[in-house]
Parts: C-alpha cells; sequence; structure tokens
C-alpha cells in the first residue's frame, strides 16, 4: 500500500477518540478503562466503529481495555485495518472480547497494492497470487469471525484499454469469491478519490463498483461505501447510496475537507446517517478518519460529534 494508508494507519493508532457522557462530555461521568463495562450511556442508533487505538488517551494500549472502552462510550462495533498483520493471539484476544461484549468487528484490509497492476491483469501468476491472498484473508476470519474483508483492485494498466481490464477485474473476483464464500467471509470493494489521495488507481466511483458487482454477481462480493472518498470524487452521496443499496456491505466514515470527525467538514453527517438508519442498515461503519483535535479533550470532542450525527428523529 502507498504512504498515505500507512500514514493513516500510523496516525490512528497515536490518536484518540474518547468519550460521550450524558449529561456532560467533561464532566463527572468520564468513564476510565478500569470501570466494570456497563450499559449506562445508550448505545447509537447505528453501529459507528472506532479503530483500535483511536482513544489512546482514554483507554491507553491494550487491546481489551480499548474494547471495553468503546461499549461503555455507546459503541458496538470496532474496525482494524491492519487485523492480517496482528500476532495471532491477539486476532484471538480481541476476538473473544468483541464476542463477549456482543460486538461486531468492522472489515480488514485483506488487499490493498495501491503501487502495482493486480485485479486488471488476465495472467495465471497474478490469479494464484490472489487466490492465495484471499486464503490468509479466511484464516484470519476463522479465527476472528470476521465477516467483510477489504479489497482494492489497484492500479490500471496504461497499455489496455479499461473495457478489458473491468472484464479481467470481474473474473479474478469471481475466482476470490470461490475462496472466501465456503467461509462466510464477504469481499468489499472499496473505490478510492483520485483527485486527492490515491492517483492511478482503476476503481474511485460508486456507480463503477456497483457495475463491478453486479457482473461478479455473488453474495460475497459488496461494497464498503467511503463517504470521505465519495464527497470528493462524486459528492451525490444519499442519491448514490440509494441507487447501490444492494450491492452496499459496509461504510467508512470522515469529513471534506480534512477527513475528520463529522462536523469538522461539508457533509451533513445528521442527514446522511438518518438516511442510511432508514434503510434499517444492521452493518458496520468504520471510523476511519483522524481528530481534528489530538488532545484528549479532543478524544472527547470527537464522540460529541457521532453523538450529535446521531440524534436524528427516525
Amino acid at each position: 500500500m502507498i504512504s498515505s494508508r500507512r500514514d493513516f494507519l500510523k496516525k490512528a493508532t497515536v490518536t484518540g477518540a474518547a468519550i460521550l457522557a450524558a449529561p456532560s462530555v467533561f464532566g463527572s461521568q468520564i468513564v476510565s478503562k478500569q470501570k466494570k463495562t456497563t450499559d449506562a450511556i445508550v448505545p447509537f442508533k447505528l453501529k459507528y466503529a472506532p479503530g483500535f487505538g483511536m482513544f489512546h488517551e482514554h483507554a491507553g494500549t491494550d487491546i481489551t481495555d480499548n474494547i471495553k472502552f468503546c461499549y461503555d462510550q455507546g459503541f458496538r462495533a470496532m474496525f482494524d485495518n491492519g487485523l492480517m498483520s496482528r500476532p495471532v493471539e491477539d486476532q484471538v484476544k480481541l476476538a473473544n472480547e468483541m464476542r463477549r461484549l456482543g460486538m461486531d468487528l468492522g472489515p480488514f484490509v485483506l488487499y490493498a497494492d495501491f503501487a502495482v497492476t493486480s485485479f486488471v491483469l488476465n495472467k495465471p501468476e497474478t490469479r494464484e497470487m490472489l487466490v492465495n491472498k484471499m486464503k490468509e484473508g479466511v484464516e484470519v476470519a476463522k479465527r476472528t469471525g470476521v465477516k467483510w474483508a477489504l479489497v482494492v483492485p489497484g492500479r490500471y494498466d496504461e497499455k489496455l484499454h479499461r473495457d478489458y481490464q473491468t472484464a479481467n477485474i470481474i473474473d479474478n473476483l469471481r475466482y476470490c469469491c470461490d475462496v472466501v464464500e465456503p467461509a462466510g467471509l464477504t469481499i468489499v470493494l472499496e473505490p478510492l478519490n483520485t483527485i486527492r489521495d490515491h492517483p492511478g488507481l482503476i476503481l474511485n466511483g460508486i456507480p463503477q463498483a456497483y457495475s463491478i458487482c453486479r457482473a461478479v454477481n455473488r453474495p460475497s462480493c459488496k461494497i464498503v461505501d467511503d463517504i470521505y472518498h465519495q464527497q470528493i470524487t462524486e459528492g451525490n452521496l444519499i442519491p448514490n447510496i440509494e441507487a447501490s443499496w444492494s450491492e452496499i456491505a459496509a461504510f467508512h466514515l470522515g469529513d471534506h475537507p480534512g477527513r475528520n470527525e463529522p462536523g469538522t467538514g461539508e457533509i451533513n453527517f445528521k442527514n446522511v446517517f438518518k438516511y442510511i438508519y432508514s434503510k434499517k442498515f444492521e452493518g458496520v461503519l468504520c471510523m476511519e478518519h483522524g481528530l481534528s483535535d489530538r488532545s484528549k479533550e479532543g478524544e472527547a470532542k470527537c464522540i460529541k460529534a457521532y453523538r450529535d450525527a446521531d440524534s436524528f428523529e427516525g
């Protein structure tokens, strides 16, 4: 993967996002990581999912403490882009704690090499590499119970017509589905913006991802709709969600500009969340963003932003 995603993952592990207590964010009802897990704080309407380490200032670095802290703040999901690279014992540890609390684990990054052409090629060696990668993802899913694995089809080939590249993506995804589907794992394709963050990638729009998923025609090939990327690429967020709803399995969140918490950019997250809720969405919305304020108070500000955006009537 290229440096921007590595930088983001590094940023996510050292930043935090903290606590909202009713009625006061900064008052006496702040929940420490030592406090027993409780339902005192009302869960969010949707399954917003902080990344591990996002609450670093309040929860520290221990995996179990982070999970308990998230639960105590009303979150019922978490996500970990780097789940595959964690030691097996840590994968098992976090999975057991999340099962105990009844929390969902959002998509992990299974394949996202932004520097090479891969899915766009019709080559046996490429297909073998992708199939082997899917097998690795299945083993992670068996250990953790995770249901979704993020895949980015990579760069486009400047020497090959895009229609041929699209056909190759479809064929390669079908081979990948043959591996993940029996294990109950679903591939989620992520369109990324090529204007600001990821120039050169072949998949950048929700309509494009939708057409590929329909062509693959497998229940194990869906979309993760990254609100931040799609605001940059095409906007028109709610109509595009509506048009592609049958193929969306998960969301990534982040305001634009800035890629921070809701309320720091131009996106009306309250309306977006209200629409998603109206669709009876039960999947995960990964908080794949930074913080506008990286202090301990900034963590609390982030969770308050989610409480505000989640306060729609529905």
